[in-house]
């Protein structure tokens, strides 16, 4: 654990503030929901709350089963971190920080089909990434926009398009409804 040098108090209502700073690094927003843990010395731990997180071995078998059937790499995430990659892109994605780019797409609920040829490419995460196509859809569960699916490939001869993009959404849709029940 990292010190910051930053003491705050508990106010009459048993509530502390979380500096502005650190909400920013860790991308904190208002409204998220936080996790509290605690150990044996009586530190009390906060950390963000993904639902998405409990789904990281169905969501492993539908990326790896979405990539058997469509030949592409996919990714499925929650709103900070890539949860679940096919075995092609595995090691380079998995627990890597969703970009920026993608976090305003899944807060916009933003569905799309870019190429570096056409649209705009949208990056996965702030990583090195070579890839030509993508197709991005939100997953979300009662009501709530929690993380998307990804369908890529490296290839700028493949073109991803409507099948795919019908695809990610039937994939988005169902790791929905299962956070749901």
């Amino acid at each position: 654990m990292k010190a910051t040098g930053i003491i705050r108090k508990i106010d009459d209502l048993g509530r502390v503030v979380i500096p502005k700073e650190i909400r920013r690094t860790l991308r904190i927003r208002e409204g998220d929901p936080l996790e509290i843990y605690t150990d044996r010395e009586g530190e009390v731990i906060l950390k963000k709350y993904s639902m998405m997180e409990d789904m990281g071995i169905l969501a492993q078998q539908y990326a790896d089963a979405l990539a058997q059937t469509t030949g592409h790499q996919v990714a499925v995430t929650d709103r900070e971190h890539i949860i679940a990659a096919s075995s092609g892109t595995k090691k380079l994605l998995l627990d890597k920080a969703v970009s920026r780019d993608l976090e305003r797409m899944i807060d916009r609920r933003e569905s799309v089909v870019a190429s570096g040829a056409g649209k705009e490419y949208r990056k996965v995460c702030d990583e090195p990434e070579n890839f030509a196509w993508e197709v991005i859809c939100p997953i979300i569960s009662e009501g709530d926009a929690i993380g998307a699916v990804v369908i890529f490939t490296r290839s700028k001869e493949v073109s991803l398009g409507d099948t795919e993009h019908k695809l990610a959404r039937v994939a988005a849709g169902f790791l929905g409804r299962q956070l749901e029940q």
